[in-house]
């Protein structure tokens, strides 16, 4: 369980710096991350954080993409993990 905390907290940071990263590179007309990118980052557990810091950023907010697909994934997530404890404490 201890790894399990440990990942989501090093993708959750992942997730939150390449978004700002992206956020700096599209103003400063560099080149930029790759959607795909941040997508995978959300489905490997750092969707909340990324969420998160989009909205407090203010990067993607226009994109159906990522205010729509991020929270379902997250939502995905949290149905996963509480099918796995529900079963793993029955």
């Amino acid at each position: 369980m201890r790894f399990f905390v440990y990942y989501i907290l090093f993708v959750s940071a992942l997730s939150v710096f390449v978004t700002v990263l992206d956020k700096r590179n599209a103003q400063a007309h560099r080149r930029r991350v790759p959607e795909k990118t941040l997508l995978l980052l959300a489905v490997l557990g750092g969707s909340a954080a990324m969420y998160t810091a989009m909205r407090l950023i203010r990067h993607k907010t226009r994109h159906k993409k990522f205010m729509l697909g991020i929270p379902c994934i997250f939502l995905v997530q949290t149905a996963c993990v509480g099918g796995f404890l529900f079963f793993q404490f029955r």
